[in-house]
């Protein structure tokens, strides 16, 4: 189900997010967001709406400071962690734990949380998660470089996903992340 669409222009992270709740051949136009800001972070997320809904409601999202890399690996990850065992949400499979995969905007980074808590962020300064994914790449791609406002280019890679895929659909929705403070 999903696809969750990033992009970073002008120093800020703006998301977009589709409302398909997919169980088998069922689909569900959901009312409540997939993306959504938490203190300084814009999230979207994909996977669960229950990991989503944690993310949302019970994520204390810790205040990034020092270097952005080591804190988003090391306090934001494990906190991250504590809130969605705490939460039900957290599997342990042959001593490792998972999770499920969302984007993170903040102080104008993107970044995406894989199952494995591994924190990636895209050297494209673009990023796509969900069943759609691929079909949105293709959308930013092909838009980055073009003087398109960035809602309008997560727009098209939402269409694009959801014109392809049998999991994403409207309404869309978007976020930006606040913008660092000086």
């Amino acid at each position: 189900m999903t696809v969750i669409v990033g992009l970073i222009h002008n120093g800020r992270v703006h998301l977009g997010g589709d409302s398909a709740g997919v169980s088998g051949l069922r689909i569900t136009v959901r009312r409540d967001p997939k993306i959504f800001r938490n203190g300084p972070y814009a999230m979207g997320f994909t996977t669960s709406f229950r990991m989503g809904q944690l993310l949302h409601h019970a994520f204390k999202a810790p205040q990034p400071k020092g270097d952005l890399d080591r804190f988003m690996a090391t306090a934001f990850v494990d906190k991250l962690r504590k809130c969605l065992k705490d939460g039900g949400w957290a599997s342990k499979d042959c001593e490792q734990e998972k999770a499920g995969t969302f984007l993170v905007g903040v102080h104008g980074r993107l970044f995406a949380v894989h199952e494995d808590y591994q924190i990636a962020e895209p050297a494209d300064g673009y990023a796509a998660v969900g069943c759609g994914d691929e079909f949105a790449l293709g959308a930013l791609h092909a838009t980055a470089g073009l003087d398109i406002a960035p809602r309008k280019r997560l727009a098209l890679a939402l269409a694009a996903a959801g014109h392809h895929s049998a999991g994403v659909c409207p309404p869309f929705s978007y976020v930006t992340a606040r913008k660092r403070p000086s």
